[in-house]
This record gives structure tokens, C-alpha cells and sequence, in this order.
């Protein structure tokens, strides 16, 4: 099942925000690779994590990591929006929304919740994870807001005109049994050139950014810790792990 609320409708907003905590307050595994991970590796594990967790047979996890330089394309990727098809690989991701760039220099957390424990409302996930970002961005002096009919994080660019915004994070769910997995890329200090191989989520009137790009010279380390913080509050207990 993935998420339509993905695509370009607006989300409707929460009943309430603690709906996306476990009740039992079971912590999810919260895993940092310690190196780049391939994107067919990363789509395998979270495919098999998310089976095993609504079977029942393993615990919730996130999962931060770092691609080499790749595009996905989400189920409403347009031909015509990949704009340079042999300058990285391009893997299909069963995700909800359009083509998107990973790469170094982007923190990418892979969400694996069960939704049966967390109200079973996916656009409240998808409301929540933007919550997340925005709450992580503000710990660093940087305003992301939401946008209706736009999925992800904006920042206002008065620098650069007072009508223009740019993407700082991306979002992208799929839930299969009530479990979710992909989630959310935010970008620290990528290679924003690599941007210009795609039209990023189907959306050419805006651009992207960066805490780089912003000024916000940050370490992967810092952004973590406040990810993990921020991300307690909004979805409940993570305990670190060494390994999914």
C-alpha cells in the first residue's frame, strides 16, 4: 500500500500528534551505519525488516545512513523529469512521490514503524515526520515550514527573492501491513549540483537547499543527535542499536 497522500493533495492535519506514540512505549531501534550504504541494500533490508515487524518477529527501527550519489523514482515518477539519465543510477523505489537525488552529505532516515500501534493514520505519519524535521531544523536556527499540496520541508529564501523557497527535506512513504518504511532525506552539506539531473519531486518552480547552503556549517553527528532527540518527542522512546 503506498501512501496517496504522497502525491500532491494536502494532508489533513492530526486529531492529535501523541496518536503516533506506542501506547506500551516499546523504544524503537534507533541505527546509525558508520558507512555508505547501496540503495538495493537498503531497499532489501527495509523490505524484510518491515515483514518481520509486522509478523511480529522484530522491533521497530530507524535507520540513519548515507547513499553514494544515486536518483530514486517513487511511483509518480515522470520520464520526462529525469533530466540526465546516465549521470548516476537510477533505481526504482516503491515509494509514494516522484524522482529525488541521495548522496553524501544527506542524512537519510529510513522509517520502520508499526502503524497498528500508532493510530493507523499514514498521512499523520506523514504529518509527523514533517513535524520531526522542522523541530530539528529549529534547534539549529533554520524555519522550515510546510507547504499545502507540496510533501516535505521549505525554507524561504528572501536572499534570493521574495516570493522564492527551496526544499531542504524530502519525504516518502511506503507502509505494506500496516508497517512503514523509506522516510526522510535532509540535506546537511550534499552536492547541490547534483540536483540538476532530475526535476526533484516533479517541482521545477523551486529549488533545494541545505544547512550548507544556509550557512549552518553542522557535523552529521550534531544533526543526529538532535534527530534522535526530536524524534522522541513526536513518535516516543528510541534506544541506539548497533545493527538492525
Amino acid at each position: 500500500m503506498v501512501s496517496e497522500a504522497l502525491k500532491t493533495e494536502t494532508l489533513a492535519p492530526c486529531a492529535s500528534a501523541s496518536k503516533l506514540q506506542r501506547v506500551d512505549g516499546i523504544p524503537a531501534n534507533w541505527v546509525i551505519a558508520d558507512s555508505q550504504v547501496g540503495y538495493p541494500h537498503a531497499l532489501a533490508t527495509m523490505q524484510e525488516r518491515a515483514r518481520a515487524i509486522a509478523a511480529g518477529e522484530a522491533s521497530e527501527a530507524i535507520w540513519l545512513l548515507e547513499h553514494p550519489p544515486l536518483y530514486t523514482a517513487g511511483t509518480s515518477a515522470r520520464t520526462e523529469d529525469l533530466l540526465a539519465p546516465d549521470r548516476f543510477p537510477v533505481f526504482q523505489a516503491g515509494r509514494g512521490g516522484q524522482f529525488t537525488y541521495h548522496g553524501p552529505g544527506q542524512r537519510v532516515a529510513y522509517v520502520m514503524l508499526d502503524l497498528r500501534e500508532r493510530g493507523r493514520d499514514i498521512r499523520c505519519l506523514v504529518s509527523g515526520l514533517e513535524n520531526w524535521v522542522i523541530d530539528t531544523l529549529a534547534a539549529f536556527n533554520i524555519k522550515g515550514e510546510k507547504r499545502d499540496g507540496r510533501i516535505g520541508v521549505w525554507v524561504k529564501r528572501p536572499d534570493k527573492g521574495p516570493f522564492v523557497e527551496d526544499k531542504i527535506a524530502a519525504i516518502g512513504v511506503r507502509v505494506s501491513r500496516w508497517v512503514s518504511f523509506h522516510g526522510i532525506s535532509l540535506n546537511i552539506s550534499p552536492d547541490l549540483d547534483h540536483y540538476s539531473g532530475i526535476v526533484p519531486c516533479g517541482i521545477s518552480q523551486h529549488g533545494v537547499t541545505s544547512f550548507e547552503d544556509l550557512g549552518q556549517i553542522v557535523s552529521m553527528a550534531e544533526v543526529d543527535s538532535v534527530l534522535k532527540s526530536r524524534f522522541e518527542a513526536h513518535f516516543g522512546p528510541a534506544r541506539l542499536a548497533s545493527t538492525l
